[in-house]
């Protein structure tokens, strides 16, 4: 079987059909109105990839609450919220019907902005810190994560993503560096129970067997302490307890998780590699390969980290280009069950349009991402995202900027 064949298979998710493998990643864009609701900018975004043809799309780090989130026009989804998101999903819908669409719910915690909302963690982390939370408090947060999933079921999505990555408030519990004797800390035991706690939660207020829940994960963090590590100050990468969260939120009712991993503030190459670093895909691969074996074969497993294997034109070494563009790689990992879906980010930046044009048969005409990462550079310095090498008014967005405040020195939030 071709590439082209093996992406464009459909695959069923829950009781869901997707139609083909490709699945665009949870990009956050800073391009939400005051409270929160999708603008002009958010809505030209995702009907693009709906126009785009991928089977399924994570609606971005959409937060439960505007008291502690890390970007000041981030989209919300809270009670006020409903309409519009309801009207925005009605939209995407009349663009292309078939595309699935699952909202990633997220609280910043420690990664929260003190400019203009709460720092909050569970436990202070050497140069984040923030207001240590109660258990009371987190059961309120739970409670928040409830009723959105809620709207979300009641605007139209598909299904949620329960983020459990990249340094927000999830992995905060989850991390081995949560050692704090409380509700949710000290014991792996304790720590995983607050992800059981709050799937087990949101299913039974949805009710709906045809509802999709799952995780994208940060399978190691990457920094002592961090999700994926030995203890609380070890740097050494153990598996042990992401394994078995997977497993165990998998007997919950689980139905897909997307593999990743690093942190936005210490680790970020390992969510985004640097334009001389392409080969950390490989690590990613690696990953996804572990969860898909740890899993039942039903459960649909995302990869990520695609964009640096571009066209038949990278910077792998080693390697036949014809075998390490993103497409013969992404089918060569479906097909040998490393995975089940390709995850594209940053690529669908670069171009929204690249499941299509495969479909057509215009693979010469896609865009490929540079991996320049000035698109992470405006999300840093809280200004709308997306694509400055192919987008002008972006392009322009990004002189503006830095214009304005100079080059960023450290890329992490």
């Amino acid at each position: 079987m071709g590439y082209k064949e093996t992406l464009l298979s459909p695959i069923k998710i829950g009781t869901r059909d997707c139609k083909n493998r490709f699945f665009a990643q949870p990009m956050e864009c800073v391009d939400s109105d005051e409270e929160g609701n999708p603008t002009d900018l958010t809505y030209e975004r995702y009907e693009n990839l709906y126009k785009g043809g991928f089977g399924l799309v994570d609606l971005e780090g959409i937060t439960v609450t505007n008291e502690s989130r890390a970007r000041k026009t981030q989209l919300e989804i809270m009670p006020r919220n409903e309409k519009p998101l309801k009207n925005f999903i009605r939209r995407l819908k009349e663009v292309n019907p078939d595309t699935l669409i699952i909202f990633q719910l997220t609280h910043s915690g420690e990664i929260s902005e003190s400019e203009f909302s709460r720092k909050v963690c569970v436990k202070p982390m050497y140069g984040i810190g923030g207001d240590v939370l109660t258990e009371e408090e987190v059961d309120h947060i739970m409670d928040q994560f409830v009723v959105a999933s809620q709207i979300a079921h009641e605007v139209g999505a598909d299904g949620i993503d329960m983020k459990l990555c990249h340094g927000y408030l999830g992995s905060q519990i989850i991390r081995p560096f949560n050692d704090r004797d409380w509700k949710y800390g000290g014991s792996w035991e304790r720590r995983r129970q607050w992800a059981f706690d709050l799937q087990e939660r949101i299913m039974r207020a949805v009710n709906d067997k045809n509802f999709l829940i799952g995780s994208k994960m940060s399978m190691w963090e990457g920094h002592p302490g961090g999700f994926g590590s030995a203890g609380p100050e070890s740097p050494l990468m153990d598996m042990t307890e992401p394994l078995d969260l997977i497993k165990g939120l998998e007997e919950r009712g689980s139905t897909y998780f997307i593999e990743s991993l690093g942190n936005v503030h210490s680790a970020m190459n390992y969510m985004e590699s640097l334009k001389d670093a392409p080969e950390l895909s490989y690590l990613h691969i690696y990953f996804s390969d572990l969860m898909k074996k740890a899993l039942r074969p039903e459960t649909v497993v995302i990869g990520s980290h695609f964009s640096p294997f571009r066209g038949k034109k990278n910077k792998l070494m080693s390697v036949d280009p014809e075998k390490s563009s993103l497409f013969a790689m992404g089918a060569h990992c479906i097909e040998e069950g490393m995975m089940d879906m390709v995850g594209l980010g940053r690529q669908s930046f670069a171009d929204p349009l690249t499941p299509l044009k495969l479909m057509e048969g215009r693979e010469d005409e896609i865009k490929y991402c540079t991996q320049c990462m000035n698109c992470e550079e405006l999300m840093i310095r809280q200004q709308p995202v997306g694509c400055v090498a192919y987008n002008k008014p972006y392009t322009q967005r990004f002189v503006e900027c830095r214009k304005k405040y100079g080059k960023l020195n450290e890329l992490h939030t």
